[in-house]
């Protein structure tokens, strides 16, 4: 089934898609089909091997900070050791949770093919794209099947066009972006393949173009959500303004559906790049879905765009209100982790695909601009729909790490390659750092009182 456009932001966002729906491409060759038992389009192993639903985190111990116990935090089913001050230490903590398994094991075994390799073709929104000798189609992310990943780097049309082509799931080596496909359907010398980086059997690899590693100079600032009217943010519930849903436990508040992006204060129609701190510069959170949301941020700053908007920072007890639901829940979809359901399954840090694996101390450089601009990092604000809660809040879990109003300095629910360190999905807490901390995975989204 495929997902529902939203018209007025996909009308700002590509004028030139006012015509019929383009006829999508059949690929001559055999293609290999992504499991359909899983909610999430991965192998059943994927999704039952993983660590974190057997670690002694899911056996956990109510948050015993006071600001944050509340009755969604002292649940039984619910509440997290890793809430108490084992993660609030935790060495991850250092390095914002960048020192799990995926950080620190030796770099996947890789084809990487010949260096005078011309970099594929990218084509225009409706026409043939192709990894590897799959072909599929370049739409909005939101047109493509939920059996087909939206693979990044092979479109036109900015950051919201993807080629939607069946593979198991979408990937990035060697800084460029790929498909997890088999390795028949990657021939070389033109195409390289990435073990170590995929779902699936171990014919199923990570496909990208053999040309030299892309280049990126952090001092570009660049601004995917230009063109993007983000002032015009989606219809609020009753009683909140634009953009936000109203929940009506932990006192009654309005939250953002989405995570925050930045516009100049002064003149709402001007964005700015997500992937560089804002600095002095006065600006305004907005929530709006397929928007390239604000990385890179403090805490101190973060409150600010939220005053600027007439909104405030949530405090923990209202995070985890929209986050956990009436339910309780310990991950916004249900009470059981579904990997890849929300942008928190990144195998390889980022860090470490950017500087090397020979860089003796990549995660001294999380501030780097070009960490988040690799394939398959930070996704669109509400991009992932299975990643909501039942009152339609996205990405409370992975994605970007979400600051909260706390003078001490917490962030809380995870980012695009860790929910599990630190606590698992909601539970997920950070304390390590003060409030002028800012890095490629912090983010953060308003909250407001209810008219």
């Amino acid at each position: 089934m495929k997902r529902v456009l939203q018209g007025s932001l996909l009308a700002s966002i590509l004028v030139f898609m006012a015509c019929d729906t383009p006829q999508r491409i059949e690929s001559s060759v055999n293609r290999v089909t992504p499991p359909t038992t899983a909610t999430d389009g991965r192998s059943d192993a994927s999704a039952d091997t993983n660590i974190a639903d057997t670690n002694i985190a899911d056996t956990n111990i109510a948050d015993t900070n006071i600001a944050d116990t509340n009755i969604a935090d002292t649940n039984i089913a619910d509440t997290n050791i890793a809430d108490t001050n084992i993660a609030d230490t935790n060495i991850a903590d250092t390095n914002i949770a960048d020192t799990n398994v995926a950080d620190t094991r030796p770099p996947a075994d890789t084809n990487t093919g010949p260096t005078d390799v011309s970099d594929p073709d990218v084509a225009a929104y409706g026409e043939e794209c192709r990894v590897g000798a799959v072909s599929g189609i370049c739409l909005h992310v939101a047109d493509c099947y939920d059996t087909e990943a939206a693979v990044e780097g092979f479109c036109e049309g900015g950051p919201q066009v993807r080629c939607c082509l069946e593979a198991w799931d979408r990937c990035s080596a060697n800084r460029r972006p790929g498909a997890c496909i088999d390795t028949a359907d990657c021939p070389g010398p033109d195409w390289a393949t990435t073990s170590g980086l995929c779902p699936g059997p171990s014919t199923v690899r990570c496909c990208t173009s053999s040309a030299p590693a892309q280049t990126c100079d952090p001092a570009v600032k660049p601004d995917p959500n230009a063109g993007l009217d983000l002032y015009a943010q989606e219809l609020g519930d009753d009683g909140c303004p634009d953009g936000m849903a109203r929940i009506s436990r932990a006192g009654d508040f309005c939250i953002d559906r989405f995570e925050a992006s930045l516009i100049l204060d002064s003149d709402p129609t001007v964005t700015l790049s997500p992937y560089h701190n804002p600095g002095s510069t006065a600006v305004r959170a907005v929530s709006n879905r397929y928007a390239v949301p604000q990385g890179y941020i403090d805490e101190v700053r973060a409150k600010a765009a939220c005053v600027n908007a007439g909104k405030r920072l949530c405090t923990s007890t209202e995070w985890l209100s929209a986050c956990q639901g009436e339910s309780n829940w310990t991950y916004p979809y249900g009470p059981t982790r579904e990997p890849g359901r929300c942008n928190d399954d990144r195998s390889l840090h980022v860090a470490i695909e950017f500087f090397g694996p020979n860089d003796p101390n990549p995660f001294s450089k999380i501030n780097n601009a070009c960490l988040s601009q690799l394939a398959n990092s930070l996704d669109l604000s509400g991009e992932n729909e299975g990643c909501q809660t039942p009152e339609g809040v996205y990405d409370l879990m992975g994605n970007l790490h979400e600051w909260i109003d706390d003078d001490a300095g917490t962030f809380r629910g995870g980012f695009y390659s860790d929910t599990v360190i630190n606590g698992n999905g909601c539970l997920y807490r950070t304390t390590a750092h003060d409030v002028s901390h800012w890095d490629y995975s912090t983010g953060f989204r308003c909250c407001a009182d209810p008219e």
